[in-house]
């Protein structure tokens, strides 16, 4: 499966820029992301390139954004849904199937510090990229 998106930048007070990166770091472990670049007020994380994007803005863009990241597997899902609570998340929607969206959509969704919307989900039948 390819995606088109590039990168994702979203914005944080001073006061919550260092813990929500900290938090994207143990939340998105489960897809092997990292910390990889770090400039002034910016911090790119991801697994091999820094595709997602924490800046420090005084002027913080509302929470309420919802963005969701590509699984590899059923068990990605669930250890990053245990991962973002662990560190502080909130709970938007335990691991699961959602048949509404298609048959084999599984994903979890938690509330990361700032109040986004963070989805992890896999489109494969179950067993299958396990």
């Amino acid at each position: 499966m390819s995606s088109n998106i590039d990168h994702l930048t979203i914005t944080a007070p001073e006061e919550h820029f260092e813990p929500l990166i900290e938090w994207y770091k143990k939340a998105l472990s489960p897809l092997g992301y990292k910390e990889i670049m770090r400039f002034p007020n910016i911090v790119g994380l991801g697994s091999e390139i820094p595709d997602f994007w924490v800046a420090q803005k005084e002027t913080h863009i509302p929470s309420g954004f919802h963005f969701a990241f590509t699984a590899p597997n059923r068990a990605a899902v669930d250890a990053f849904h245990t991962a973002a609570i662990d560190a502080g998340g909130t709970c938007n929607g335990k691991p699961g199937l959602r048949p509404e969206y298609h048959e084999n959509y599984y994903g979890a969704f938690v509330l990361d510090l700032l109040g986004n919307n963070v989805e992890l989900v896999a489109h494969s039948p179950e067993g299958q990229n396990e």
